[in-house]
């Protein structure tokens, strides 16, 4: 294994490749390597200074840490979804390729096995994949109308991007965190943030026994109502020790009656 030796590390991989036959799979894969080899002539990397590794659905390219970065992100950024769009307007609805694209950076090392391709191994490598493959990453590139998301390294941010090399625009980006599989760590994606999903709508509070008990209880009756003898007569002339009460429904309310109560018949004693 050669030692570790500082690359920009570019990868593109193809969204939903395996929903297509074969067919429409070899031409996709034509189209993302005339996709990658114009991007990098665009941004005047030579075949020298670029090592590729095919990854079925996916590409990744070593590319020299003399090559400037600022200009690999203005191809990525400017030239590649032109490219992406010209070459899908000439394909079959169910053929057009949509790219997820990571540019990171990092110590890879190079580990040569007879009878087998590729070799690259290194922790920033690694990194770059988990990032190649995160969510933020796949729901850009679902919410996006263009044919491609790109997502940079938080070391190429803070080291490029950041400052603006090569008139990038850092408001351009937006933080997110990915979730590998030795932990978190943060990324930055090219575009507006994915619109977040809608919040449930609160749920009403259900109607429980604890509910009710919590609930104050009813305002007292009015005092003149609490206790009182109450006495209602339809119709005829009650007589209430010997004063005439004349007309109909009449209520008495409150004390004691005292005399004789004429309703038709006659109740003697207090009431």
């Amino acid at each position: 294994m050669t030692d570790p030796v500082n690359h920009t590390i570019l990868l593109l991989d193809i969204e939903q490749f395996g929903r297509r036959d074969d067919v429409e799979q070899a031409f996709m894969r034509r189209m993302l390597y005339s996709v990658l080899h114009e991007t990098l002539r665009s941004a005047g990397v030579e075949p020298a200074e670029q090592r590729l590794e095919d990854r079925g659905d996916s590409v990744m390219a070593l590319i020299n840490a003399t090559v400037p970065k600022a200009r690999l992100l203005h191809a990525l950024i400017n030239e590649t979804p032109t490219l992406l769009h010209a070459n899908n307007r000439l394909a079959a609805a169910g053929a057009r390729v949509r790219l997820r694209i990571v540019l990171a950076s990092g110590e890879v090392a190079v580990q040569e096995l007879g009878g087998a391709l590729g070799g690259a191994v290194g922790w920033d490598l690694n990194q770059a994949f988990r990032l190649l493959d995160s969510t933020p990453l796949r729901e850009a590139l679902r919410h996006r109308e263009g044919p491609c998301a790109l997502a940079v390294s938080d070391a190429l941010y803070q080291g490029i991007v950041r400052h603006g090399h090569g008139g990038l625009a850092p408001e351009a980006f937006h933080r997110v965190t990915v979730q590998g599989k030795e932990g978190e760590f943060p990324a930055w994606l090219h575009g507006a943030p994915a619109p977040d999903a809608p919040e449930p709508a609160p749920a009403s509070a259900p109607t429980t026994t604890r509910a009710l008990a919590a609930a104050p209880p009813p305002a007292p009756a009015p005092a003149a109502a609490q206790g009182a003898a109450t006495f209602q007569f339809l119709g005829g002339t009650p007589t209430f020790g010997g004063n005439l009460i004349g007309g109909d429904q009449h209520v008495v309310s409150g004390g004691q009656v005292h005399g004789d109560v004429n309703t038709g018949n006659t109740v003697g004693g207090d009431r």
